[in-house]
């Protein structure tokens, strides 16, 4: 048969119709047989009598009559649905259909009254029970003749008929396992409709400043469900909306479900979108608020209304009367905020399924259903007519903030939320800078009206330009004045932080004192030993050497290198050995357990080379011998002791709590960075209940809890060739013998490598292929990776957020040996693409010093001074000059203080004055000496002469008039500085340099400006007339750049 017919589905479904109606609960108590039945109207979206159809068939049955009797079932419909429905009428064979009434079909007769059909419906409904009173859908009205005389027929027979919608409706609000599974589907491709389409096309509109009606952003919303890109794998067929789109703002707010939306344009306030998505007949609902530029009481309202969804969610259990979970929802309300109780929508939601809205479960004060574990709402709740107090236009004043979620209720837990679509401030406010082009617009409205219009064009550019100077010097005093406030709060942080560390004095490492043998007992008795020869004990890891004619042990751990040298008929072996004053490597501590002792610092054996007569061996073996043994037992125990100090310091972690749920979060084909073993190997990244574990196909296994990240980074392939998760450790890790702070995954996901001997064309059909399939590879793995990050949201409840670093941030620089690309996040600033990665966590940076910032030279370096004085600062070296402004703007916006100079700094011994004495350096100022503003009057003097500079903009033409002139006009300003310096350097040399500065300064402003002026403007006039040839008084650039 062409159509199947779920017949599991159907036994399962009608049983439990049954169960319920026998309980007598009720309507059910009331009704002697049920009837439904549907005609034909396509108007008609939502109705009973087709969701009851859908629910039992999984298909519409249109003109079919269903009647449930006490002991029997008919259908009556057309021949083709008959024969579909004689899956279910053939019972036989078929446990499940135990205890459901058989089936009785009947085909209808297109051409009659169908008198003979109905009469036998009315004889089966007169057989059940007493056979007075009919269940019927009483809102379900089809037109037509057929349902029109099966009415009559009831009507005429004197049936009772009794609304049974709201039970039918509680009886299929709890959702099977598939329904549920279909259902998260439907809330999944609304999640992304939203996320990828209506939200992007919101930061678009705003972006670009368009004008969009709501009615057409609504069209557009519906249409991109035709894309599969937007649906998650999933048929566009069988997805269609629940409702219109409802997109409202501006002031014009109807916080419903029946409304549409208006051809009004759209406006930068509070915009409210709402939009469900059905799939394979099931709904979906989710509604957000996106906000522009909202003030700070609208965020605070916003984040209230959070807090009542939260509190909504815990109340939303199982076996709770809906009216209950309400009135907890009002009570806390008003509790907190009872001005907004008035504000609060009139239900909070209702249940959902085939039907989008359940008319009889709606979240309200009245309603006293019980909730059971696996049914579905659509929670929404909304703030209405609010007022924005800083409003200046009409379309501002009043807003309304609206929040939805598709929900399962659970047994115990709070609610699920099936549409995890991030719904914080950050997520969903889009904070746009300062208004300066709007003003500037406004001003030049005013000049239009004011001056003629020959003048308009002119007078405008002029405007403008004026404008554009004094907003930038706006920003720049802004930026200043922000970094001085820093630099007050950080002086005063960094004193309090010292303060309370002092007198905790780093406890240096003492040396390990390792002992050969505790008591005499232990000492071998080997023949070697009584012979006064060399010998190791492997054992003890101990050389037992003949001193004075006596034995004496020594443990590997004190001989620091061992030599042997040939000379002539003899062979020497000499032992170096662990001293005070020796210096003991980097990591080794210096302090003795006992210094005061005496120690040996070498000790030379020689012997013979020579056989003598009756000797069995040569005396020099024995040396040999001892050489190549103390260098084995040495290498064993360096290697064991750096294994121990890889674990020292380990902080033990929780064991990994294992989910054997298979739809665990999971990615797969990663490699691992650093490698577990010499060679990398791929394997499997799975989200658990507290953490990720990776499998490798070896079967390593690295565990990484959620509790042990500090940041996670998810690095996009946009512009690389490798697609990245970065995470940043609290602790270290130990794998591969090796302890770790920063793990990573990832798959490349093109060539790294070019085969430059191969003869490429750019219309070669195979280089054009694999490029498109490289494009749709880096699209999947983005998918699938943001996919990936998404559910681990979901599953660790946003505890863990992924950062992406902003590519458009970024800069180039060398932290290690080699120049990548640093990219900031939303807190941190990253490289993770190259290997040492490279992690900064801005929150724990005290302040960023720029080195070597000077006019002629392209590169300056980057120092980043961590709060924490005991660590080592952080050097990022060849920074592009260019990036010096954008990458100022960065930190000021993240609030970290920034200086700059014109020498490298020696930060090992700065560091080690200031934690050596904290109070002697803020006394003396902190780290203002580092701020060249802090020089005096001078600097200031300075800063403001270059303000000027920066708003005089002359315009093209001027400056290309005057490019050979500047030649002339410096070289005259430094003959006139340096004449300006001597007289002041023979006359005053008492004086300080600033105060040189100072003078040399005014004298430039007295004289040096009125000759450049006039001498600018004959040179001109020489240069309209005349152009000077090479012989002329203007130097060449060979000249001047010697």
């Amino acid at each position: 048969m062409a159509v199947n017919l779920d017949k599991e589905a159907y036994y399962r479904r009608i049983k439990r119709l049954y169960g319920n109606w026998k309980k007598g609960e009720d309507e059910f108590g009331k009704v002697d047989a049920i009837v439904v039945s549907v005609g034909v109207d396509e108007e008609i979206v939502y109705a009973k009598s087709t969701a009851i159809q859908t629910w039992l068939f999984g298909y519409e049955l249109t003109d079919t009559i269903m009647v449930f009797c006490d002991t029997k079932i008919i259908f009556l419909a057309s021949k083709k649905k008959v024969d579909f429905l004689k899956q279910v009428a053939v019972t036989k064979g078929n446990e499940n259909a135990n205890g459901v009434p058989p089936i009785t079909l009947l085909t209808r007769e297109k051409n009659e009254s169908n008198k003979a059909n109905f009469d036998k419906m009315i004889e089966a409904i007169r057989g059940s029970k007493e056979g007075k009173v009919v269940g019927v859908f009483s809102k379900d009205k089809f037109p037509g003749e057929y349902m029109k005389s099966w009415n009559d027929t009831i009507t005429a027979e004197g049936l009772e008929k009794v609304d049974i919608s709201a039970v039918v409706a509680y009886t299929m609000a709890v959702k099977e396992d598939g329904e549920l599974g279909l259902m998260k589907k439907a809330a999944a491709i609304t999640s992304e409709v939203y996320s990828k389409f209506f939200k992007e096309r919101v930061m678009e509109i705003v972006d670009a400043d368009e004008k969009v009606r709501h009615s057409k952003l609504a069209e557009s919303v519906e249409k991109a469900i035709e894309e599969k890109k937007y649906l998650g794998g999933a048929d566009p067929s069988t997805v269609e909306m629940c409702y219109p789109p409802i997109i409202q703002s501006g002031g014009n707010y109807s916080l419903k479900f029946s409304v549409v939306s208006d051809k009004n344009h759209m406006h930068f306030g509070a915009i409210t979108c709402a939009m469900g998505i059905r799939y394979k007949s099931y709904c979906s609902n989710l509604v957000r608020t996106l906000m522009v530029d909202p003030p700070q009481e609208m965020q605070d309202n916003y984040n209230f209304l959070l807090q009542v969804e939260e509190e909504l969610l815990k109340e939303l259990k199982h076996g709770v009367k809906i009216c209950d979970a309400y009135n907890a929802v009002l009570e806390y309300m008003k509790k907190e905020k009872s001005e907004l109780v008035a504000k609060l929508t009139k239900n909070l939601g209702f249940a959902m399924g085939i039907e989008f809205r359940e008319g009889s479960l709606v979240l309200n004060s009245k309603n006293q259903y019980k909730l059971k574990k696996g049914m579905v709402l659509s929670i929404s709740l909304g703030f209405a007519d609010l007022v924005n107090k800083e409003a200046k236009k009409d379309e501002q004043k009043k807003y309304a903030l609206f929040i939805g979620d598709t929900i399962q209720i659970n047994e115990e837990d709070a609610a699920t939320i099936l549409t995890p679509v991030k719904k914080k401030i950050k997520n969903v406010g889009i904070f746009l800078k300062n208004d300066d082009e709007e003003d500037e617009e406004e001003d030049g409205d005013d000049a239009e009206e004011l001056l003629g219009k020959g003048a308009r064009s002119a007078a405008l550019l002029a405007d403008r330009t004026r404008l554009l100077g004094k907003n930038e010097m706006t920003a720049e005093e802004k930026r200043r004045a922000h970094q001085k406030e820093l630099a007050n709060h950080l002086n005063e942080e960094a004193k309090r932080r010292l303060t309370e560390q002092k007198g905790e004095q780093q406890i240096q490492k003492a040396r390990k004192s390792n002992v050969s043998y505790k008591n005499v007992s232990q000492m071998p008795r080997e023949k070697d030993i009584r012979e006064m020869k060399i010998f190791i004990d492997k054992k003890y890891e101990t050389v037992v050497m003949p001193v004075f004619g006596i034995a004496t042990p020594f443990h590997i751990a004190t001989i620091k290198n061992i030599s042997m040298s040939v000379e002539g008929d003899y062979t020497y072996l000499r032992i170096n050995f662990f001293v005070p004053g020796s210096s003991l490597g980097r990591q080794e501590g210096n302090i003795f357990p006992n210094p005061d002792a005496t120690f040996v610092k070498e000790i030379t054996y020689r012997a013979s080379n020579l056989k003598a007569p009756g000797d069995t061996s040569v005396p020099s073996t024995n040396l040999q011998n001892a050489f190549r043994i103390i260098k084995e037992v040495q290498k064993r125990y360096k290697t064991r002791e750096a294994e121990e100090k890889e674990k020292e310091g380990i902080v033990k972690q929780d064991s990994l709590v294992i989910n054997l749920n298979r739809s665990n979060p999971k990615l797969k084909d990663l490699y691992i960075r650093p490698n577990i073993a010499q060679k990398r190997m791929q394997g499997s990244l799975e989200a658990h209940t507290n953490g990720f574990r990776f499998t490798s196909v070896r079967g390593d296994k690295v565990d990484i809890l959620y509790n042990n990240i500090k940041h996670a980074i998810f690095q996009p392939c946009d512009g690389e060739m490798i697609i990245v998760l970065h995470f940043h450790l609290k602790n270290a890790i130990m794998f591969g013998k090796r302890r770790h702070t920063d793990v990573q995954f990832y798959t490349e996901v093109g060539e790294i490598t070019t085969d430059l001997g191969k003869h490429q064309h750019m219309h070669d059909r195979d280089d054009l292929y694999a490029e498109q399939m490289e494009r749709e590879m880096r699209h999947k793995l983005k998918s699938a990776f943001k996919n990936f990050i998404e559910k681990v949201e979901t599953l660790t409840k946003e505890q863990l957020e992924f950062e992406v670093p902003f590519r458009d941030l970024g800069f180039q620089g060398a932290p290690y040996r080699s120049t990548c690309l640093l990219q900031p996040t939303s807190g941190s600033l990253v490289n993770t693409t190259e290997w040492p990665p490279f992690v900064v966590t801005l929150d724990e940076v005290e302040l960023v010093h720029f080195e070597r910032v000077q006019f002629h030279l392209k590169n300056f370096d980057v120092v980043i001074v961590y709060k924490d004085y005991s660590k080592k600062v952080t050097m990022i070296n060849a920074v592009p000059v260019n990036s010096l402004d954008p990458i100022k703007e960065w930190l000021n916006s993240c609030d970290i203080k920034y200086t700059e100079g014109v020498q490298s700094l020696n930060w090992t011994k700065i560091m080690k004055t200031i934690v050596d004495d904290p109070e002697g350096f803020f006394e003396q100022g902190g780290w203002s000496f580092l701020d060249p503003e802090s020089e005096g009057s001078g600097a200031e003097e300075d800063s403001e002469s270059e303000m000027e500079d920066e708003t005089f903009n002359p315009s093209a033409s001027e400056e290309e008039e005057e490019e050979e002139d500047s030649d002339e006009d410096y070289s005259s300003e430094t003959e006139d500085s340096n004449y300006s310096a001597s007289v002041g350097s023979e006359e005053e040399s008492g004086k300080d340099w600033d105060e040189l500065e100072e003078e040399a300064r005014r004298a430039d402003k007295e004289s040096h400006y009125e000759d450049e002026d006039t001498s600018a403007i004959n040179n001109s006039s020489k240069k309209r007339k005349v152009r000077p040839s090479a012989s002329s008084s203007v130097p060449s650039k060979k000249k001047r750049r010697s």
